[in-house]
């Protein structure tokens, strides 16, 4: 994977934050810090897109027949076979 040199800008206190968490054993460089948190934000962005798009499922679903007492004891039903509950 080819890598491409960034130049950025940091307020004081984000650079002690940043080096704070380099000294605490967290990360090794400035570099290995900032990846990660592009990562997190890729992730949190991936499950935001799943999230829109199982609202817009939900939203096109209908509305449905069933009280929510009944749809509240399928999904209990559901998470109790897959042992999450």
């Amino acid at each position: 994977m080819s890598t491409v040199r960034k130049s950025i800008t940091f307020t004081e206190q984000q650079e002690k934050w940043i080096k704070s968490q380099i000294q605490k054993g967290h990360f090794t460089n400035d570099s290995e810090y900032i990846r990660n948190l592009v990562r997190q934000d890729q992730k949190r962005n991936d499950k935001l897109a799943k999230l829109k798009l199982a609202m817009d499922e939900g939203f096109e679903s209908g509305v449905s027949s069933q009280s929510i007492s009944d749809i509240m004891k399928t999904v209990e039903k559901g998470l109790r076979q897959d042992g999450k509950l």
